[in-house]
């Protein structure tokens, strides 16, 4: 599974091309695209480790793969880390507390969103649209396989 993002190239001021994944909330330039699509796999694999550098593997990759009018996908290795610091992301772009999430879930426990967002669990399509909304009220889901 890979989140979508986009590429593009910046038409006034410095020449540059401009990468986002909306979804994870990050944005990042690059004096050309595949330096942008570098600078992008870098940039998230960083604050995966930030996150989660206990639980993941030394072998871990994150993958930028171009597709038509500057869509791309991206991708990892093991795409549950991926996935959760989505969560993380949107919720804390939303402001929501991980309580706040729990009770959207119709959870008395914050631990039944916390181990989805922690990257312990590998939520299902269906679960993982409703861990966002959980998460972030105001966002929907983009993934493309």
């Amino acid at each position: 599974m890979k989140l979508e993002g986009r590429v593009w190239k910046k038409e006034s001021g410095r020449p540059a091309w401009l990468v986002e994944v909306s979804f994870l909330d990050i944005m990042t330039q690059g004096k050309t695209k595949k330096e942008a699509l570098e600078m992008l796999e870098d940039a998230v694999l960083e604050m995966l480790y930030d996150c989660y550098e206990d639980a993941m593997d030394r072998n871990f990759k994150v993958t930028v793969t171009p597709y038509e009018d500057g869509v791309i996908g991206l991708g990892a290795s093991n795409d549950t880390f991926l996935f959760a610091l989505g969560l993380k992301r949107q919720r804390e772009k939303s402001g929501t507390t991980i309580r706040e999430a729990a009770r959207r879930l119709k959870s008395k426990s914050p631990n039944a969103y916390a181990r989805y967002e922690r990257g312990r669990v590998r939520p299902s399509l269906e679960k993982y649209g409703q861990l966002l909304h959980a998460a972030n009220p105001n966002r929907r889901p983009l993934l493309v396989s």
